[in-house]
């Protein structure tokens, strides 16, 4: 079931937006693509088996143009679930809701308002809020993101400061997540190989696994390992794995590659950090 994460009005909303629409998309073996999403959601999935008493919000990617929702969502939901883990999908605001490419002028743009950022805290406080309810760990909720929805996560682990106005009492709790997975996460390399400014990695940020692959043909590995090298000197736990092969955008699907072992590498460090 899907629960929209603001009580009433939506935070900085868009004004006049497009209907929102979900539909097939070419490449990585096709997938699932929602478009124009002006009213963010989250849907919950219950553990399979035994509870592990964690849960994990999934950050897919899209550019922050749109989102893949099987991909980078319900595949990684199946997955985490049948370890255990309670999964929450985030449906954030897109388009332009971050740091994004804009093919009309052929440049970066960073909108003044980061409303994918407002959705992802939001969504953290509110999980946390419902830790009862769900029978997880409040101290164990963690977030997952994918190429863009990596950025979000490394935004979501530094920047604590409400990126909004808050609206009830979910919001007088932390959006500060317990541990973080950024897979071939995007924007974090900027112009001359240099670490996005507008993040201040500090040693508040939580144990953090990054993973991409050398031929990644979107975003080059200076996303991970550049974020990698802040965490370190902030003194905070990072693992790092990079793999020759994968591309972009392989999610759970990638059957030919070494890259494929990702999901049993995060396990593991789940087990050595105290979530699993």
């Amino acid at each position: 079931m899907q629960i929209p994460i603001w009580p009433g009005a939506v935070p900085d909303a868009i004004s006049a937006p497009k209907p929102e629409s979900v539909g097939p998309a070419t490449g990585h073996g096709g997938w699932i693509q929602a478009r124009d999403v002006s009213q963010p959601t989250m849907t919950v999935y219950a553990p399979k088996g035994q509870n592990a008493g964690a849960a994990v919000v999934v950050f897919p990617g899209g550019g922050f143009k749109v989102l893949a929702m099987d991909l980078e969502g319900t595949e990684i939901c199946d997955w985490l679930t049948s370890r255990g883990i309670t999964c929450v999908l985030l449906k954030y605001r897109v388009p332009n809701g971050n740091h994004y490419w804009d093919e009309k002028c052929q440049c970066h743009v960073t909108p003044k308002v980061a409303r994918a950022l407002q959705d992802a805290q939001r969504t953290i406080k509110l999980v946390r809020s419902k830790a009862t309810e769900l029978h997880i760990d409040p101290a164990k909720i963690g977030v997952i993101g994918f190429s863009a929805g990596g950025y979000l996560v490394a935004q979501a682990s530094n920047i604590f400061a409400p990126a909004y106005k808050p609206v009830d009492a979910v919001d007088k709790l932390s959006s500060r997540p317990d541990f973080a997975v950024a897979l071939y996460p995007g924007h974090l390399c900027r112009a001359g190989g240099k670490f996005d400014s507008s993040i201040r990695v500090s040693g508040q940020a939580p144990p953090t696994f990054l993973l991409q692959a050398w031929d990644d043909p979107v975003d080059p590995i200076c996303n991970s390992t550049l974020y990698a090298q802040a965490l370190g000197q902030a003194g905070v736990s990072a693992e790092v794995h990079l793999f020759a092969k994968g591309g972009h955008a392989f999610g759970l699907r990638d059957k030919d590659h070494p890259v494929s072992s990702w999901p049993s590498l995060v396990e593991n460090w789940l087990k050595d950090i105290g979530i699993l």
